[in-house]
């Protein structure tokens, strides 16, 4: 098997700091082997937490020392603004309530309120007019003060109090080390970068913005643990106020969360509060965590940017209000997360449970497991004035549109906000450790067959952690350690309930039971493979149809066309190279050629790669290797293996939209419910996936669908109706271009814009063991797809009879009404 070339393998990493408990370990970059039981105080460090039922003195020393503040538990010197002190929440909320622009809005909203009163003549007339005008301005800019402040209370982190904060990381980390009993893993590299940083900011007053991804409940408080161990100022970290909630929720607002709406609507003082509030953090230099994509990823990967709290911070600079602020993407990985079963159950349909603390409490049972380590590593910090002055100057350089050369204008400033967002996740992709679980999902999950050997898993893994390498990636846990010893970890911290074992065999064999959970930690590798999967995807198109090397050699321009298809309806899915489609094309073939996967066919006698797409020295035709065909197509289907499940979760959302060809010409006009059709989408997948016409249960996750939805509302397949009203469910129908006819029998026919493009994404399939796409499509899929197509118009129209009865109804009520007042 070809292994990559030597000189592509990165220098040796810096040296790990492991925070676990009280201790702050160095440890050489990568994995160190854990010492025998008769030396556990070396790595074992969880024993250095007392416990009260092993020690009960010990137990309650160590409690003292955290409350009375004894040593670094004081948290007296470290770097950043002052915070915990007595009279912190009040001088924040003046603060806040002095902004400029708070009174601004304030007294506009009391403006609008009088102007729409005078109208309704509520005002006398001649000279007391003005005079009740004023005094009604001045009761409503009172009563909005007073709303506002009792907004600002609720919303702001309370950093009150030094003996609450000592007491919260004692109580904080011995629940974290119960459950991840390897502790919190960091670069030493990083941590001395980023305190060197932090003394640069603290000079200039400014604020630090950690941007992390989000997987995981655990990684706000590993956050915390790192920034208070190590004598950083604890971040103001925004929170969904879902988690504001009897005891936790006040719990965590003293620890440093700012509580937010999920949805801010319509409502133009919160909207200015939270500007004002974060406004506030950054004048002053008080450190921020937001997390860039919003909510937790479920499906392991990194999901695409949310622009809410990142166009305030935005906003805040790009506005002169603030000098500058310092941007830190942090990647934050897991040997197992805690809640992987129940994001599963979600990305199944199932609705997310509202937070509350018996649920929280209950679930401390994996407090009592050993989940391995948290890795969190930091990118280097970059400063967000820098940043916009750089991609003005892009802009200008490139001579673009004068909307986008304007530096206030709306385009510009969302072309900015993308700009930053996509940066920074591409930042924690560039940081991110590959943990070994993550390498034993990605291949179990990668390979043919119903199980594995240990000796053929140590040999992938090792290929694996090598390739990650080579891409320039981070693999954690590898470092003289044996490969197989990695592996055994790995497989305790995955559980029986991940990955079975079958020892009466002639060699011990692992295979995955529960694929979808499993799916998770494969998910998070993906991004370093993304252009070789493209690529495997797109070639796959003619491998699939068999016959010799000749059948199954594509052409460039074939090539070329399919993986910008491909390419195009996974942009809400991942994160590409920034250097465009078809430079990335070129070195992903020649990278894929040097690892012996593929062989190029090139024009001409020369043998360099050509240099445009037009250029006649460019490859013609790209085919599998000779050494590949003869090692059984082990990597190349490693590639299509990572991203098939995406394309049949794509494939079929688009079978779905079959679902919405009105039965009946009348029905042409009618609009169905989003959130229903995408439930019966699931449906749909997961009866064909049963009846053996889809060949990953994971294709039926909401998460994937709901992104193909986008897709196809960007791209116009379908209209979406969403309304102001919360309250009111989004709609959807099919565009009339894209519409299927039907024929006399009133069957679906199976042609059309929409069949070609089921049928171009059907291209890069995986093909099934008794089926052909082609065939299954046009037969049993389509009368499917008919068949709860044709529900979900009779349930709507049984729900738009309803709706009219009971505006009847509500209009008879209000005439009634109108009558006795008319009387009166």
């Amino acid at each position: 098997m070809p292994q990559p070339k030597a000189d592509a393998l990165p220098q040796p990493a810096a040296p790990d700091l492991d925070i676990l408990g009280d201790q702050v370990t160095l440890h050489p970059g990568g994995y160190v082997e854990p010492p025998p039981p008769d030396d556990a105080s070396e790595r074992n460090l969880v024993e250095h937490m007392a416990r009260f039922r092993e020690s009960p003195l010990d137990f309650l020393r160590e409690i003292s020392l955290y409350v009375s503040g004894t040593g670094w538990r004081a948290y007296e010197d470290f770097i950043g603004q002052p915070i915990y002190y007595a009279g912190f929440s009040d001088n924040m909320k003046a603060a806040v309530m002095r902004t400029p622009m708070l009174q601004e809005r304030i007294h506009q909203l009391a403006e609008r309120r009088v102007d729409v009163e005078d109208k309704q003549g509520l005002f006398g007339q001649g000279s007391e007019k003005a005079g009740q005008i004023n005094t009604r301005k001045s009761e409503i800019v009172t009563s909005l003060q007073e709303v506002a402040l009792g907004l600002t209370d609720d919303m702001i982190c309370k950093f009150e109090s030094k003996r609450f904060i000592r007491s919260a990381y004692y109580i904080c980390t011995q629940l974290l080390t119960r459950a991840y009993h390897q502790g919190i893993h960091v670069s030493s590299e990083e941590v001395l970068r980023l305190r060197s940083v932090a003394e640069t900011a603290v000079k200039n007053r400014h604020s630090i913005i950690f941007l992390p991804c989000h997987r995981s409940h655990v990684d706000y408080v590993s956050l915390q643990l790192i920034c208070y161990r190590l004598g950083i100022a604890l971040p103001t970290v925004v929170a969904g106020d879902n988690l504001k909630i009897p005891v936790l929720g006040s719990f965590l607002q003293n620890a440093g969360a700012m509580w937010i709406r999920r949805s801010f609507g319509s409502d133009a003082l919160y909207t200015t509060l939270v500007q004002s509030y974060i406004d506030t953090l950054l004048q002053n230099g008080f450190n921020i965590e937001c997390f860039i994509e919003g909510g937790r990823s479920r499906t392991g990967k990194l999901l695409s940017p949310k622009f809410g709290i990142l166009s305030f911070l935005l906003d805040s600079v790009l506005s002169g209000r603030v000098e500058d602020a310092i941007i830190c993407p942090v990647s934050t990985q897991y040997d197992k997360v805690i809640e992987t079963e129940s994001y599963i159950s979600e990305l199944l349909g199932q609705p997310k449970p509202q937070e509350n603390l018996r649920d929280f409490l209950s679930a401390s049972s994996v407090l009592s497991l050993k989940l391995g380590r948290v890795d969190v590593r930091f990118h280097e910090p970059w400063s967000l004035r820098s940043f916009i002055t750089e991609q003005r100057a892009r802009v200008a350089g490139a001579g673009s549109s004068s909307a986008l050369s304007d530096p206030l204008s709306p385009e510009s400033r969302v072309r900015l906000l993308r700009t930053l967002g996509y940066k920074v996740l591409s930042d924690i992709n560039a940081v991110s450790v590959v943990m070994p679980t993550a390498l034993i999902g990605t291949v179990l999950l990668t390979l043919r067959g119903r199980g594995v050997g240990k000796s053929e898993l140590v040999r992938r893994v090792e290929w694996l952690s090598a390739r990650v390498r080579a891409k320039g990636g981070r693999v954690a846990h590898f470092a003289g350690a044996p490969t197989g010893t990695i592996i055994e970890r790995g497989l305790d911290v995955l559980g029986p309930e991940l990955v079975g074992t079958i020892d009466n065999l002639l060699e011990t064999t692992y295979y995955a039971v529960d694929r979808f959970q499993l799916s998770f930690y494969r998910n998070m590798t993906i991004h370093l493979f993304i252009s070789e999967a493209l690529v495997c995807a797109a070639m796959y198109t003619r491998v699939k149809q068999g016959g010799g090397p000749e059948n199954q050699r594509i052409s460039f321009n074939e090539l070329y066309e399919q993986i910008a298809f491909l390419s195009s309806i996974f942009r809400g899915e991942f994160i590409y190279p920034t250097a465009g489609l078809l430079p990335n094309l070129h070195r992903t073939l020649l990278g894929l050629e040097a690892d012996g996967v593929i062989t190029l066919t090139r024009s001409g006698s020369d043998e360099s790669f050509g240099r445009s797409a037009s250029d006649s020295r460019n490859v013609t035709s790209a085919e599998l290797s000779f050494m590949e065909r003869k090692s059984g197509r082990e990597n190349f289907d490693f590639y299509n293996f990572l991203i098939w499940p995406f394309i049949e979760s794509t494939w079929l959302g688009a079978v779905s939209l079959m679902c919405l060809t009105p039965p009946e010409p009348a029905q042409s006009n009618a609009w169905l419910d989003v959130r229903k059709t995408q439930e019966t989408a699931q449906l749909l997948g997961k009866t064909l996936y049963h009846q053996g016409d889809l060949s990953y249960f994971e294709a039926v996750n909401k998460e994937t669908l709901k992104n193909a939805f986008q897709f196809f509302d960007e791209e116009g397949l379908i209209l979406v109706h969403t309304s102001s009203n919360r309250i009111i469910p989004s709609t959807v129908r099919l565009a009339p271009d894209w519409t299927p006819h039907r024929d006399e029998d009133g069957a679906i026919v199976a042609e059309g814009r929409l069949w070609d493009f089921i049928e171009k994404i059907a291209k890069s399939r995986r093909e099934g063991k008794n089926r052909r796409d082609g065939a299954t499509v046009s037969t049993r899929v389509l009368r499917l797809a008919d068949l709860v197509g044709r529900h979900l118009f009779e349930t709507a129209a049984v729900e738009e009879t309803e709706d009219q009865k009971r505006n009847q109804r509500r209009r008879r009520l209000r005439r009634k009404e109108g009558d006795a007042t008319a009387r009166l």
